[in-house]
């Protein structure tokens, strides 16, 4: 009960495992992305105050600087005066009234004969528009009448022609008018009169022109944008502060915009740090559902990924720094190459893409280091895509290296202004950068494919070889389970490939999954000797089963042994199923006493069912095959019903439930081993022997040649007695079972069953 209850659960504890992962890179990212490090690159500069050390530019740099736009555009706008309306003549007009009207005032005055002089002068002072001292009033009261008659006339005209020109509302402005008065005045006047009407006009003059903001805020608002946007360039290794110079504002700025300059914690960052990473995420989930949706699926590979990611993106942050050379060492190649090798190209491919944003973000949008890291990437990828040998690793890392230099040339051409030395510092970091990548991941695909359990291609390749411990004792002690399984591993390889399955898994696969056989041989058809006894003879019926069932266990142990690839080992351990051995169910049915009940579970293989598209090919490639060359179909119509109605059965006993298949692949699956099996078990014409007292005849028809060729199937008949059938004859299920037959049409009933392949003794 508890295990089916776990069985439940299963696949809802896969998805949060899965959710986790996902959640737990992702968290990480905006921590490494938002985080502000390493320290030990960056600056922490205040204006004012001396540089700790020599700042050098990392690489050429030109940049529109905020501080000096907005300084020249301060200065345009300053440069803008004051915008003033042009002078209103009413102001002229009321000034020059008053002026008369004070005239006429003092002319009364002057002529007053009863006022003495102090009177006089009271009454002067009296007047609020002027501001005349004692000695300017005396002037005034002993001016003869000709003298008088000099300042009203030129102060009229003086005053006139001084408002007419802009008078500003500013103190400036007004003085000014007023030292210019003089010059307004008739020079011929007496010396007198014009020292007066000095005096009145200038006591007179107001301000005729006003300050317009409007106008001004417009005019340096247009001055402003005028001013074109200033930039600041520096050339690669260029010195920005020297030990001990005064940090300025515009050097913060500039040591802010390369990334040299620690800044202070803001929810920005956090922000750009969490959007770069949901973009990331979201753009490889996607991919991965539609190009390689196994992925999402596969805990194993989900582990991998996570992991992998995780190293590789600490490795970007501590390595994608403002320095010389250290940023061309990330090896982002390893990462493509590893889940190339490991997962799929696919996976490969995508991975490599995010990280490619991933570069472009962290090194501060520098394209020269996101293609460099890219491309590399992308051409190690496709060297070992499919690395069947080690040597591939190292056409890889040269390969690298030889994008790595075409790249930098691609950016950087003409390489001028280099030295000899920074030519070669180069070509060795490029160099190195492709023989680390392909070292490093070497290396990782051991490790890593030891962790996780994932049977890599070389791992395949190895196990391929006929010379392997468990072939060899395949072929010396069970030489007729070795000839089946070729013809397995063919029929499975050829499926796998037509359905994109993984070919390479199903044929090395399908090598060892009979392995079990080998630990007693003699209890299988295919092994046994023309006329040796029958050691299911001497047996009952649940003991041959459960010698039968054995193969699995035993294979299992062998592999074990033998330290098998997991995914080997599922090969062994599902390539039945849950299926029953059904001739040897039948019989105990057919010897239990009356009331005795067989229990179905005794003659049932363990399983479990096949649980990838490779195993599930394998179970019926395994079954076909061994239907076919027990029943030997004589016409291409019997062998596709044969194929149909085994493979039919595995569907409708649910075995294939939990592999994925589709029926569409289900159908692809038999046109192949339908090629397959033709070409392998096809009927072939058995002439007679010729008499040597026969004479030529002449030719016979078709129909005769067809009847005389019948006979022939007697001729053949086996070295232990058993009549071989032509292909209309019946058989019986202990026919099925023993092998004693070859040829016929119709699929015996043991034949047909889930357990009717594998054939005892």
């Amino acid at each position: 009960m508890s295990h089916q209850i776990l069985a439940q659960r299963r696949p809802w504890l896969d998805r949060l495992l899965s959710i986790l992962m996902l959640v737990g890179v992702g968290l990480l990212m905006v921590g490494l992305f938002a985080w502000q490090f390493p320290r030990t690159s960056r600056y922490q500069l205040e204006e004012g105050r001396p540089a700790p050390s020599n700042i050098v530019s990392p690489r050429q740099i030109s940049y529109e600087s905020e501080l000096l736009t907005e300084e020249a555009r301060a200065a345009a706008a300053n440069a803008v005066s004051a915008q003033y309306d042009p002078p209103e003549s009413r102001v002229r007009r009321q000034q020059v009234d008053k002026l008369n009207d004070i005239l006429e005032f003092i002319s009364i005055v002057r002529n007053d004969a009863y006022a003495d002089v102090e009177t006089k002068t009271d009454y002067i002072q009296a007047i609020t528009e002027l501001n005349l001292g004692q000695e300017s009033i005396l002037h005034i009261l002993e001016a003869n009448d000709e003298e008088w008659q000099e300042v009203v006339t030129e102060a009229q005209l003086a005053l006139g022609r001084a408002m007419r020109e802009e008078i500003r509302n500013d103190e400036n402005a007004l003085r000014v008018a007023q030292r210019n008065v003089e010059r307004l005045i008739d020079a011929d006047v007496s010396e007198k009169a014009l020292g007066i009407t000095t005096e009145l006009v200038r006591n007179l003059l107001r301000p005729n022109s006003f300050y317009n903001e409007e106008r001004t805020e417009e005019a340096r608002a247009e001055a402003r944008d005028k001013t074109p946007v200033q930039r600041i360039s520096y050339e690669q290794d260029e010195m920005i502060l020297r030990e001990g110079d005064i940090v300025t504002a515009q050097n913060v700025e500039t040591l802010e915009h390369i990334g040299l300059l620690q800044g202070d914690w803001d929810w920005w960052t956090l922000i750009r740090a969490l959007l770069v990473t949901v973009i990331t995420l979201t753009s490889v989930v996607v991919m991965l559902y539609r190009l390689h949706p196994q992925t999402l699926v596969n805990n194993q590979m989900l582990a991998l990924l996570t992991l992998s990611a995780v190293i590789w993106l600490l490795l970007a942050k501590f390595m994608l720094i403002p320095h010389d050379w250290l940023p061309y060492l990330y090896p982002m190649a390893t990462l493509a190459m590893l889940l190339t090798v490991l997962v799929d190209l696919r996976v490969g491919l995508i991975v490599l893409g995010a990280f490619t944003f991933v570069v472009l973000y962290l090194s501060g949008t520098n394209p020269a280091l996101a293609a460099y890291a890219g491309l590399g990437g992308l051409f190690g990828a496709l060297v070992v895509a499919r690395a069947e040998r080690l040597t591939v690793f190292l056409w890889a890392g040269l390969v690298i290296s030889l994008c790595n230099l075409l790249v930098t040339a691609a950016f950087r051409a003409p390489f001028t202004g280099l030295s000899t030395q920074q030519h070669l510092l180069l070509f060795l970091v490029h160099l190195l950068n492709g023989g680390l990548s392909a070292s490093i991941a070497l290396i990782a695909y051991f490790v890593l494919g030891n962790i996780f359990g994932i049977t890599t291609s070389l791992q395949l390749t190895e196990l391929s070889r006929p010379t392997h411990p468990l072939l060899r004792q395949l072929l010396l002690k069970s030489p007729g389970t070795y000839h089946h399984t070729i013809v397995v591993s063919n029929l499975a390889e050829r499926a796998a490939a037509a359905i994109g399955a993984d070919a390479f898994l199903a044929r090395v696969g399908a090598y060892y999954h009979d392995i079990g056989k080998t630990v007693r041989p003699y209890f299988f058809i295919e092994n046994s000797a023309d006329g040796a006894e029958n050691p299911h003879e001497k047996l009952d019926p649940l003991t041959s089963a459960q010698i039968i069932i054995s193969h699995v266990s035993d294979g299992i142990d062998l592999a074990q042994k033998y330290r098998l690839p997991a995914r080997i080992q599922d090969f062994i351990r599902e390539h039945h199923g849950t299926s029953v051995v059904h001739y040897f169910y039948m019989e105990a049915q057919k010897h239990a006493q009356e009331g005795e009940v067989v229990n179905q579970a005794d003659f049932r293989y363990p399983g479990p069912r096949p649980r990838t598209k490779e195993t599930a090919i394998l179970m019926l490639a395994d079954m076909c095959e061994s239907a076919i060359r027990a029943v030997k179909p004589a016409t291409r119509t019997d062998l596709t019903n044969l194929v149909n109605k085994l493979i039919d059965t595995r569907v409708m006993d649910g075995e294939l439930n939990d592999s994925n298949l589709t029926f569409q692949e289900l159908q692809i699956v038999k046109d192949v081993f339908l090629r397959v099996l033709q070409g392998v078990h096809h009927p072939r014409i058995v002439y007679p022997e010729r008499s040597k007292a026969a004479q030529p005849k002449a030719a016979a028809p078709a129909g005769e040649q067809t009847a005389q060729a019948a006979p022939a199937h007697k001729a053949n008949a086996p070295r232990n007695g058993a009549v071989r059938r032509h292909a209309s004859d019946p058989m019986t299920t202990k026919d099925a079972i023993t092998g004693e037959f070859d040829v016929v049409t119709t699929p015996p009933e043991a034949a047909e069953e889930p357990g009717g392949v594998e054939q005892p003794a």
